[in-house]
């Protein structure tokens, strides 16, 4: 039994990263007006923010098609695999997981089981690089599963904007009428809930405020991990807060596995330029 592992862009894999693990990315589309770009292939993070600056229009996104799963299921299917697991999304902020589960049931060269991250980016990351170790290592979907599921009960996540406004135009909030204050000078702080859907989590008036709120979250969940955490840093175009998150977040939890990412424009999309992310679960190298 060979297993593969598949997952969308919004979890921003590093190309290196996915090629040593076997991971398998297919591009979510980023529309602006009439031109329409494959994430992290046609278009980079920077070339995304490039365009949204001189942008007449807001951008808009659109989940990979079945045509695009197919086509990366039959060229499996000649590679040899057997079983091939997909990581997807947030089922709470995209109907993509439904979807799949729905076409997967037609698809016979292969067998396909998708798994809903509910969640985004890091989170999404971890979740396809511990399947990918464990296919790696000529693990099935049987054991890999569990271990899935294990993986995305520990996962935690802050997301600090700048503005709900992004959030409020594509419809990824649930419940819009809980973040009272948008108007205010404040720091929306949101959280994924059980149903992966995007919901208040706190505000902040600063993002150092915001940053000193979330490391207190963490203290205070690190009773419920394994012996070892991960905690990951994601940021929209914000290089120099990340790095200062990220010291800050050592100093506080120097024996913790510190990662790195930016927000995918596919993700950007609807959090706004300057977004900042932690994510934190039980480190999937350590599982």
């Amino acid at each position: 039994m060979k297993t593969a592992v598949i997952t969308d862009s919004a979890s921003y894999l590093d190309p290196t990263v996915a090629n040593k693990y076997h991971i398998k990315v297919l591009p979510i589309t980023i529309i602006f007006g009439t031109e329409q770009y494959r994430d992290g292939v046609d278009l980079t993070a920077h070339d995304f923010l490039e365009k949204l600056a001189q942008a007449d229009q807001l951008p808009t996104t659109a989940q990979v098609t079945m045509q695009q799963m197919q086509t990366a299921f039959d060229d499996l299917s000649a590679a040899g695999y057997d079983e091939v697991i997909c990581i997807t999304l947030s089922s709470g902020i995209t109907s993509f997981y439904q979807n799949l589960v729905a076409y997967s049931k037609t698809v016979t060269n292969i067998r396909v089981i998708p798994f809903d991250s509910k969640i985004a980016s890091a989170g999404e990351a971890d979740l396809a690089l511990l399947a990918g170790t464990m296919a790696q290592n000529g693990e099935t979907a049987k054991t890999i599963l569990p271990r899935l599921l294990e993986l995305r009960e520990s996962i935690h996540v802050s997301l600090v904007v700048d503005s709900l406004d992004h959030l409020l135009r594509t419809g990824r909030i649930s419940s819009p009428s809980a973040f009272v204050g948008n108007l205010l000078k404040i720091k929306p702080m949101l959280t994924f809930n059980a149903d992966g859907q995007i919901v208040p989590l706190g505000k902040a008036r600063t993002m150092k405020q915001a940053l000193a709120k979330i490391l207190d979250e963490i203290e205070n969940s690190l009773d419920g991990f394994n012996d070892q955490v991960r905690i990951s840093v994601a940021d929209a175009d914000n290089p120099r807060l990340s790095k200062q998150w990220v010291e800050a977040i050592k100093a506080r939890f120097p024996n913790a596995a510190i990662s790195t990412y930016q927000i995918s424009p596919a993700i950007t999309v609807h959090t706004g330029e300057k977004a900042m992310g932690v994510v934190w679960d039980n480190d999937w190298e350590a599982m």
